[in-house]
């Protein structure tokens, strides 16, 4: 078998950058069946309802969506089962003074494998109010328009049309 190197992305939550402002980002290892290795391996998942949470001095993470692995028989998975993420205690106290905040809540951003390995990047996110959300779609709007018009400018380009069909 031919070892895996690098970093393959399954799944990405794109919805919890415009939902939350995140301030801190964790690496965690998780723990798996054989058969959500395979559908992972596939590139299935959905973390978009998914979040963590601390029982018992463990980290859980709730509401990520693994399909059950098609080619599985009696052996397959429940699809949104609670899995255990892998952190070292350091980190694993850090998050817990973190969550101790009013507001704050961990949520996956993206799922992958790293050297053959199952990983998933968590972050201690703040919710956004739907005011927030309106400045950072226009602060982006802004830097796209800047971005435009600075790309318009090196490549020697003016904003009028060229005359291609002269007869």
């Amino acid at each position: 078998m031919v070892k895996e190197i690098g970093r393959k992305v399954i799944a990405q939550n794109k919805k919890a950058r415009h939902d939350y402002s995140i301030e801190d980002v964790y690496e965690c290892g998780l723990v798996l069946m054989g058969t959500e290795v395979k559908s992972l391996r596939l590139g299935r998942a959905s973390l978009i309802d998914g979040f963590a949470t601390v029982n018992d001095g463990e980290l859980w993470l709730s509401g990520v969506h693994i399909p059950e692995y098609t080619e599985g028989t009696w052996t397959n998975h429940t699809p949104r089962r609670e899995r255990k993420l892998l952190v070292n205690k350091a980190e694993l106290n850090k998050l817990i003074a973190k969550l101790k905040d009013s507001g704050t809540t961990l949520v996956p951003l993206s799922l992958y494998f790293k050297d053959g390995k199952a990983k998933v990047e968590i972050a201690v996110a703040r919710g956004k109010k739907a005011h927030d959300k309106r400045e950072s779609i226009k602060a982006r709007e802004a830097d796209r328009e800047v971005a435009r018009i600075v790309s318009r400018g090196s490549s020697g380009k003016s904003g009028k049309a060229s005359k291609r069909y002269e007869d």
